[in-house]
């Protein structure tokens, strides 16, 4: 199920989305500080988190699904924004330093689909990183915020799900530990509940953020021990071909 963007445009121009936009804005910062020279794409509805990487990225880009609509980005200049297919993206192979991912895979029908197309698109050793909604936190199980739609994920199925599709996670973190509520006074608390949670109760976030590398080559699975094998007799078969019989102990 798509979001609509005008839904998300909304949501994020009331005190509580504008609150998340900060919280969350913090974290990616936290792990992108610097990025000259790169080119950057955000996937899903990234629009509110982009504005901060103007003008120190070299290209900048927001892709949203065609079932989800777009919206012209930024307001003013040269437009930035595109409607697309998510698993179709209209980039070349190798292209794209860093996706930022957000109010994407969790609406996306085939979700490793997507992802395999993010790899397709990120340069080597290039690097996305997922903003998801947590399948035990309470912002999962209330319709009323964009976090509240689609499928929420839980930390090993993002592992399952990146692994299928040939990324390492690198970092794993958590954010949004207060109640999914446009109330002043939770608002004005947000900071203490975000400390709070991160001490208390890290599993129940409103959201997963992982960060995750494009790997070249499949990982090789875990090595099974070889049985050890009975004492083998040397027989003569018809042909003068050798087989091997097993002796009985």
């Amino acid at each position: 199920m798509q979001l609509d963007v005008e839904a998300l445009r909304d949501f994020y121009a009331t005190p509580l989305g504008q609150l998340v936009r900060r919280l969350l804005a913090q974290r990616i910062r936290a792990r992108w500080r610097h990025l000259p020279g790169c080119t950057l794409m955000g996937m899903g509805f990234p629009t509110p988190y982009l504005g901060s990487f103007r003008g120190e990225v070299t290209r900048l880009g927001a892709l949203m699904p065609a079932g989800q609509g777009a919206l012209v980005w930024p307001p003013a200049g040269d437009v930035a924004s595109a409607l697309v297919e998510s698993d179709q993206l209209p980039l070349p192979d190798n292209s794209v330093d860093r996706i930022l991912a957000v109010h994407c895979l969790e609406t996306a029908e085939l979700a490793r689909t997507v992802l395999r197309e993010m790899w397709r698109v990120l340069a080597p050793e290039g690097r996305v990183l997922l903003i998801v909604p947590n399948r035990r936190g309470v912002w999962a199980r209330i319709d009323t915020t964009p976090f509240g739609q689609g499928q929420p994920y839980s930390r090993a199925q993002l592992e399952r799900l990146l692994a299928d599709a040939l990324f390492t996670p690198l970092d794993w973190s958590t954010a949004l530990y207060l109640p999914p509520l446009d109330w002043r006074v939770l608002l004005r608390a947000a900071m203490a509940f975000e400390r709070i949670g991160a001490r208390v109760s890290p599993a129940f976030a409103g959201v997963i953020i992982v960060e995750a590398r494009k790997e070249m080559v499949a990982p090789i699975g875990t090595a099974v021990p070889a049985k050890r094998l009975r004492d083998l007799v040397p027989v003569r078969g018809t042909g003068g071909v050798m087989k091997g019989e097993v002796r009985k102990s």
